[in-house]
């Protein structure tokens, strides 16, 4: 099988990198036909203004004509593969597909307007932007072929958010880079439980809620340590000065190839607390991380995580969202013995999420959905 991987996707998201690094690993030839627009901005929707949309629309618009001129002289293939954030790669590329009679797969991973909509509230529904957001990923999710999410939970909501047919769009999860998480002998201080948090602070994530768990356990022996930045961070600031935590570290940034170094460091790690639905349908990119380096996870309970994980402490604990107390239980539960547990405690998921497991759910998918595929009868 041969797969063209086009357009603009960011290489800068775990996501496209496991995937690609998967299907090298099982044998499948990749043409890359790609230009980079993102690796200068790693929150998206932390761009403000009409100014910065519009320059950053206008390098998408000029990258087109070369994108385009490349997959026209592109050697046979059996699938193109438009990955994340590919909205408008599909609806640019679609009549060149038909042209040449190739199938589109279309990794939607994040829907814009979910995101900025629906969990991020930075756009009422009313908006026209947002009803331009709607519209285009509505037209985008018919372009393709095959539509997918990383997970069954996600799929339905797209499904249900976008009005398209039960079960048409697939799932394949996120999982793990190997190279950067990988389980190993567990090191702990031993004075106080370690626990922590990683990710942009956004309100799928629930920082509030960890915040308040923090101040129930107050006089417990246990260090607090959040790292990131983003949309929530002032209330979060504000939360802090208002009530000070001591036990609490809070750092804004630490590059991605030393995240493991922090995990390695934690008794704990936390997941999401988020109460919306789309912090029901989604598993993070950290939970996947956290199970390859071996440690408890926290995180709260949702359709998408049962499809992964089930409750089972001491490994795992799943709480009710946006519930302090919940949270607050499960952590105080771990004292004294989270640092006993033998790594790596997410083993048998392990062969499960790495990048040769993930492309392999991607061609079951592929495969599932077009019988043909694999037959390069291409013009």
């Amino acid at each position: 099988m041969k797969i063209v991987l086009w357009g603009t996707y960011d290489v800068g998201k775990p996501r496209i990198r496991i995937v690609r690094e998967g299907l090298h690993a099982l044998g499948i030839e990749i043409i890359e036909i790609h230009k980079d627009l993102w690796g200068d901005l790693g929150d998206k929707s932390a761009m403000r203004g009409a100014r910065a949309w519009l320059r950053r629309g206008l390098r998408l618009l000029g990258a087109y004509p070369m994108l385009i001129w490349r997959y026209m002289r592109v050697p046979a293939h059996d699938l193109v593969l438009v990955s994340y954030p590919g909205q408008l790669d599909v609806l640019v590329l679609r009549p060149f597909a038909w042209m040449r009679r190739k199938r589109i797969a279309f990794d939607w991973f994040i829907s814009a307007f979910d995101t900025v909509v629906e969990d991020r509230r930075l756009l009422g529904r009313g908006n026209p932007l947002a009803w331009m957001l709607w519209a285009g990923e509505w037209l985008a999710s018919r372009a393709a072929d095959l539509a997918f999410m990383d997970t069954a939970a996600h799929a339905r909501r797209m499904e249900m958010l976008f009005r398209l047919a039960p079960n048409s769009v697939g799932h394949v999860w996120v999982g793990a880079e190997r190279a950067f998480f990988q389980s190993s002998p567990h090191k702990s201080s031993g004075e106080c439980l370690q626990v922590l948090f990683y990710g942009q602070f956004i309100p799928l994530h629930g920082i509030g809620t960890i915040i308040e768990a923090a101040r129930l356990l107050r006089d417990a022996p246990i260090q607090w340590t959040l790292v990131g930045r983003g949309q929530e961070a002032p209330r979060i600031r504000a939360m802090l000065a208002e009530d000070p935590l001591s036990a609490l570290h809070w750092v804004e940034w630490v590059p991605y190839d030393q995240l493991d170094e922090w995990i390695k460091r934690a008794d704990v790690c936390l997941g999401i607390f988020g109460t919306s639905e789309k912090a029901a349908s989604v598993i993070p990119n950290k939970v996947f991380q956290i199970v390859a380096s071996g440690l408890p996870l926290v995180t709260r309970d949702s359709p998408a995580i049962r499809e992964l994980l089930t409750d089972g402490p001491p490994c795992v604990r799943l709480v009710k969202a946006g519930d302090a107390r919940a949270l607050a239980n499960a952590i105080h539960d771990c004292i004294g013995t989270a640092h006993t547990i033998s790594p790596p405690c997410h083993q048998v998921l392990g062969g499960k999420i790495d990048s040769t497991a993930i492309a392999e759910q991607f061609l079951a998918m592929v495969e599932q959905t077009f019988p043909e595929t694999g037959r390069t009868n291409d013009r």
